[in-house]
């Protein structure tokens, strides 16, 4: 899943994880500091850019990018065991990412978070606050030119009421695999 910075992608992942069962979450790997409360290897991997620089030359990345200053990106190995395993896999990505993951994994389903307008996301943004006016400027900006990827998507999912949005997430997951053995369709 992926979209702008404040759409509440880690709010509905979190809820998402809760209603399908057996669903795992990738915890990405991340450059920039801990904000209070995350956990290393529960929240995101905190690595140091050499860290981070050697996953990425050694193809340990599905996905990477840099966001506001830091980079991001999915460890590879373990996403691919878990699909290998037959499990359904979420990953919290942005935009950038999420073009990365439809090369490597064609079959991968995007599903593209949104709020219901800009003046929404801002004020989701101002009310974190942990951005001074002109960090929120650029996201902001950076936001507008991500929701204009939406088409890009398998799906476009409107966060403006959680358990919606997050059920919504869900069916799709668990409508990602067709009709369950033996179903017909008319």
């Amino acid at each position: 899943m992926a979209g702008p910075s404040g759409v509440g992608k880690g709010t509905v992942v979190r809820r998402v994880l809760e209603l399908v069962p057996g669903l795992r979450l990738s915890v990405s790997a991340t450059t920039r500091p801990p904000r209070p409360a995350e956990r290393d290897g529960v929240d995101y991997r905190f690595l140091d850019e050499a860290a981070f620089d050697e996953l990425a030359r050694g193809g340990g990345l599905l996905e990477h990018a840099e966001v506001f200053g830091h980079r991001y990106g999915t460890p590879r190995r373990w996403v691919e065991e878990r699909l290998e395993a037959g499990e359904d896999v979420v990953l919290e990505i942005d935009v950038q990412g999420a073009d990365q993951v439809r090369r490597a994994i064609p079959e991968a389903v995007l599903i593209f978070l949104d709020t219901p307008s800009m003046p929404e996301l801002e004020r989701r943004l101002r009310s974190r606050g942990t951005e001074d006016e002109a960090r929120l400027a650029r996201r902001l900006a950076t936001a507008e030119r991500e929701r204009g990827q939406r088409a890009r998507f398998d799906h476009v999912v409107v966060n403006d009421d959680l358990v919606r949005a997050s059920a919504q997430v869900a069916a799709i997951i668990g409508g990602s695999h067709g009709p369950p053995e033996g179903s017909t369709h008319p």
